[in-house]
């Protein structure tokens, strides 16, 4: 059986030759991005990796079905995925979005209370975000390690440490601020 994963999200147009700028989300990028593999952009378009190269942080990808930056620009933004074999497991440290959907978010540590339920994980441009679900309300995590230090995906649960505002963003320590807006 095969799944979905995310491997990177389309940044600007690069160049004339459509050309684009991918923040990749994947630690195989050499082998997501080679030249003759297929992603899938957001909008469900299949596009089919011409040529792939480092450049900084980004890799600039040409794609078959992109010929021009008009083209390119028509996909900024967009998450790409990869079709996977489901029993496929990334390097250490690193976790499919479905493996993270319906664990435990505990405080504090592996015997803290249980607070809600992953629900999903989303690929803005900063960081990944985990969507926990706290008592009927979605809150926005930061999948970094300083707030989730541990994810143990054969207990079913993750920690999260506990930060004012955090979970309860009602709960979140309000700085006074002058008749201009900044904080004193």
């Amino acid at each position: 059986m095969t799944v979905s994963v995310v491997v990177g999200r389309i940044g600007r147009a690069h160049g004339i030759r459509g050309e684009l700028a991918v923040d990749v989300r994947t630690d195989e990028p050499e082998r997501r991005f080679a030249p003759g593999s297929s992603v899938v952009a957001s909008g469900g378009r299949t596009l089919t990796v011409a040529t792939a190269r480092q450049q900084g942080q980004k890799f600039v990808v040409r794609f078959t079905e992109v010929p021009d930056r008009n083209d390119a620009e028509t996909l900024h933004g967009q998450v790409l995925e990869a079709v996977v074999d489901e029993g496929d497991v990334p390097d250490d440290d690193a976790f499919y979005d479905r493996q993270l959907v319906g664990l435990l978010a505990r405080v504090g540590d592996a015997d803290g209370p249980a607070v809600g339920t992953v629900v999903r994980v989303e690929h803005p441009p900063s960081q990944d975000l985990l969507v926990i679900d706290v008592r009927g309300t979605e809150v926005l995590v930061p999948f970094v390690t300083a707030l989730v230090p541990e994810v143990d995906l054969e207990a079913g649960h993750l920690v999260v440490l506990d930060r004012p505002g955090l979970l309860d963003p009602g709960s979140a320590e309000v700085v006074p601020t002058d008749d201009a807006g900044s904080a004193r």
